[in-house]
């Protein structure tokens, strides 16, 4: 018969390589050292295949794209539509989302300025957007970097898909082995004390399964009674009409650019190319007009995280397997000089910054802060859960609020972010130096708020890497204080 089955070979395929790389982590001590997702680990399995087996079995990695892209608009979706518990937005949910707007920027700015050193020395025809993956594969993630390098494409910048996963790898490297580094380096060194290092041998040696038998946590809720319709049905449902919502948005947007000439229709490209945004935003908007209409309770946030999880740990697998060796190695050199210095450099910020902005828990949030700016966010959550098992801190849940509110702080940035090509591709190099311009703009914004944020502890010490200062009252009451 004549069905189609290419989605769902690609999605067995993905499958094959999370389970396998499931049943590495349980025999595999390194993999428990290093807190390597399985995801991370099935991506590199799908790497190989895809670079090697795939082709001759008639399997071509471009599917995978594909894959990636919904993926990634459906996560976001899904954590969207999630309610928001009662709390009012504290000084260290701000904080929070200072750091993530902080970190775009900085890595931007490493990215800009590296690609004009790279231009200037062993690669004249450096395409000037090289750098600005840095902060889209780290910061952002994989899928962000997959789709919007895959705009570029589009307009001229062969193999952006694949660097903008290729970063991502790379931030995962530094995240995985990195974070590991920092949290033994943090508790030789006295940056964290008392309870929350209770749980570090176990955490190590965790397989990723929990045993047989004991109780299980709840991963979802019941909203609706199952032979009406499964609350699982339910919520996938709420999310694919929002995305389809999504479809016809952009659909609309399309032919409505598209009527101002080339330029419109170049637009046009772009705004497909960040779908996530909208997806987002409709997302939200989807959210408020439940609760407007009573019907707000069906949102169940257990199953819509089940629904972002799944999609992120098959988006993250496919991404790695997505990546083209060949444009690896034709971009080598500056990938990898770029790829370390990047990584160091998060190391660096993310230490002396959340050492003199947060008052409490530091060190805990410097690692979820650091893990998702290497990684993604579940790979934060899984540096905090060494030193946090049970998430008693509220590193976790100020990271949540504070993502929402840097979501719209970074839009600006995601939206000027083609410039550069733009100046590429019509020889005008002003809009690069636009770009430059809005860099330091935010730059300057952030430190003015981190100023007023952290007071006289903001540029303390500058020579130290991690400042001690003074213990707040929390630190204190849970006996977490530095000595």
């Amino acid at each position: 018969m004549g069905f189609e089955w290419t989605l769902f070979v690609h999605l067995g395929v993905v499958s094959l390589a999370l389970l396998a790389a499931t049943a590495l982590r349980v025999r595999l001590r390194p993999l428990q050292r290093f807190l390597i997702p399985n995801s991370l680990t099935g991506g590199f399995i799908l790497l190989a295949f895809y670079n090697l087996a795939g082709p001759r079995l008639g399997l071509n990695a471009a599917s995978l794209g594909e894959l990636i892209y919904h993926l990634l608009s459906l996560s976001f979706i899904a954590m969207s539509l999630r309610a928001v518990p009662g709390r009012k937005a504290g000084r260290d949910i701000a904080a929070t989302g200072l750091m993530i707007t902080t970190s775009f920027t900085l890595q931007g700015i490493l990215g800009l300025g590296l690609t004009v050193l790279f231009i200037l020395t062993w690669f004249p025809g450096l395409v000037p957007s090289f750098g600005l993956l840095i902060p889209l594969g780290f910061e952002a993630g994989p899928g962000q970097a997959y789709s919007i390098g895959m705009g570029w494409e589009a307009l001229g910048f062969a193999g952006a898909g694949s660097l903008g996963l290729s970063f991502a790898a790379a931030g995962f490297v530094w995240a995985c082995f990195g974070g590991v580094f920092l949290i033994n380096l943090g508790i030789r060194r006295g940056w964290i004390h008392g309870p929350s290092t209770a749980g570090v041998p176990a955490s190590r040696l965790r397989t990723g399964l929990r045993p047989p038998g004991g109780e299980r946590p709840a991963g979802s809720r019941l909203t609706t009674e199952t032979e009406a319709i499964d609350t699982l049905s339910a919520n996938l449902a709420v999310v694919l009409l929002v995305y389809l919502l999504t479809y016809l948005l952009l659909q609309g947007l399309t032919r409505l650019v598209s009527l101002a000439g080339p330029e419109g229709r170049e637009l046009a490209v772009n705004l497909w190319g960040i779908s996530f945004i909208f997806a987002a935003l409709l997302a939200l908007a989807a959210r408020f007009a439940a609760v407007r209409l009573g019907v707000a309770h069906v949102l169940d946030n257990g199953s819509l995280t089940r629904i972002a999880g799944t999609c992120v740990d098959f988006l993250v697998a496919a991404a790695l397997g997505a990546i083209s060796i060949l444009v690896v190695l034709r971009f080598w050199l500056p990938l990898l000089a770029a790829g370390v210095l990047a990584g160091a450099f998060t190391l660096l910020y993310v230490l002396w910054l959340s050492s003199r902005l947060f008052r409490d828990h530091r060190f805990e949030r410097a690692m979820v802060i650091y893990g998702a700016s290497t990684g993604t966010m579940p790979t934060g959550l899984a540096l905090l859960r060494v030193l946090d098992p049970e998430l008693r801190t509220p590193a976790a849940t100020d990271y949540m609020y504070g993502s929402g509110i840097s979501f719209f702080t970074i839009i600006p940035y995601i939206l000027a972010i083609n410039l550069p090509l733009y100046g590429f591709l019509r020889a005008e190099p002003r809009y690069y130096w636009i770009m430059g311009a809005l860099m330091l703009a935010y730059l300057a914004a952030c430190l003015f708020v981190y100023r007023v944020m952290a007071g006289r502890r903001a540029f303390a010490r500058p020579a130290t890497l991690w400042y001690r200062g003074e213990a707040s009252p929390e630190d204190r009451a849970q006996g977490t204080a530095p000595p």
